[in-house]
């Protein structure tokens, strides 16, 4: 059992990976210089996970499962993750997406500890009728929280006026009510199903080296046999719900955010997803001529931004950020989506994206947490990560304009403000 060595020899860069014998992929990044240890241990189950095939077995769960589960596995008969990584001074914390969740660590001393603390932490599943219920007080406050946060709202008013049936368009706590339902049969059940080590990916980023990491998942990995699952997903129809929504809440200035629905079975290749990103640079990116004139003429500010959202069964592009006049600024990006559907995106625009796009690349290489978040994406949908440094190279302008046809779409785009009182 040894890891193999993945390079990047242009710039003299590489990483491990191994599949241990447990079932876990792992995936090491040495980084010398870096005065610390990023690790990341994390499954391909998140919020659309509400409907699943577990060994043949259809299973239905309440909204908001899988980030229910994500706090309980905190807490273990011996008391919380939180405590003991107090203990060996690492910062962590946890998240839960629409496809994964993911626990994760910080620390510059005591690695080898606050390793197996993650490893017991995923591993140890306790959940009682008692500290289940304890927890909906905990997360109904949390969800009460999204639910007055203009940034989220803009966003999630933006899926459900997307999306007919994806479980995209439900918020990924779930609501009040849907968490009220959630029982500890409930959480094992998931757990059972998705916590196997055949479905996570470790990845540790910095100052650490593989065997190092190997010698820990040696002690205090147990050996799990695979599990058969299966995402059952709604039938999604290629049309929107509604081209606009709005709603009302405390703002200084109003947020808006234009969506583009693009028809999407399975997660994208990663040349379709860098055209994508060349795409988005081209059009609105900070040296396009669409941003400049949306500053010019006071319709948007430095908040504008875009970006991707793919994942199983749905992918979406979106552009948005603060507007004095959200209306105003969508008339002007739809006329200058027009002319571009109309010319092209033009050769010289294209290189510039690609130079600004392959230096964006280069500097992941030196932010671990960026590092690992796209080790981990990779493994996830099938993209290994140097491989995009290639596949940016053999991009041609035909394949952005290509996709500029399929993806930006007027006809599947909706508009969704938040406004002041």
């Amino acid at each position: 059992m040894d890891f193999t060595k993945i390079e990047l020899e242009q710039l003299h860069e590489e990483y491990y990976r191994l599949e241990h014998p447990s079932g876990l992929t792992v995936l090491v990044y040495p980084k010398k210089d870096f005065g610390s240890v990023f690790a990341k241990i994390g499954t391909r189950f998140g919020s659309i996970y509400s409907h699943f095939l577990h060994n043949g077995k259809e299973v239905r769960v309440p909204d908001g499962t899988a980030h229910y589960l994500e706090h309980k596995l905190f807490e273990s008969e011996d008391g919380d993750a939180f405590s003991k990584y107090a203990k060996t001074g690492a910062s962590a914390n946890a998240y839960t997406s629409f496809d994964s969740t993911a626990y994760l660590f910080s620390c510059t001393e005591r690695f080898e500890e606050s390793l197996k603390i993650l490893i017991d932490l995923i591993q140890s599943p306790y959940f009682t009728p008692e500290t289940v219920a304890k927890e909906q007080g905990i997360i109904g406050q949390e969800i009460k929280m999204y639910e007055d946060s203009p940034d989220w709202r803009v966003l999630m008013n933006l899926l459900q006026s997307m999306y007919h049936q994806h479980p995209i368009r439900i918020d990924i706590a779930g609501s009040v009510d849907t968490i009220a339902e959630i029982t500890p049969e409930i959480l094992y059940e998931c757990y059972h199903s998705y916590y196997n080590l055949h479905n996570m990916v470790l990845t540790v980023v910095g100052k650490v080296e593989p065997q190092q990491v190997l010698s820990i998942l040696n002690e205090t990995l147990r050996n799990d046999e695979p599990v058969q699952t299966e995402l059952l997903l709604p039938e999604e129809p290629e049309t929107i719900v509604t081209p606009y929504v709005e709603q009302i809440l405390p703002v200084t200035l109003p947020l808006f955010e234009i969506g583009f629905k693009h028809a999407c079975p399975a997660p994208r290749t990663s040349a379709e997803m860098l055209a994508g990103e060349l795409l988005l640079d081209c059009f609105c990116g900070r040296s396009s001529a669409l941003y400049r004139r949306l500053h010019d003429e006071k319709l948007a500010n430095a908040t504008l931004s875009s970006e991707q959202m793919t994942g199983i069964g749905y992918h979406c592009v979106l552009l948005g950020g603060e507007s004095r006049d959200p209306k105003a600024a969508y008339e002007l990006i739809s006329e200058a989506l027009l002319e571009l559907r109309r010319t092209g995106v033009q050769q010289e625009d294209f290189e510039r994206a690609r130079r600004a796009g392959y230096r964006s690349m280069v500097g992941t290489l030196d932010n671990k947490q960026s590092l690992s978040s796209e080790l981990m994406t990779g493994e996830f949908t099938g993209r290994e990560f140097f491989d995009a440094f290639r596949v940016l190279q053999e991009l041609k302008l035909s394949d952005v304009n290509d996709l500029l046809e399929r993806s930006l779409d007027p006809t599947k785009c909706v508009l969704s403000v938040i406004r002041g009182e």
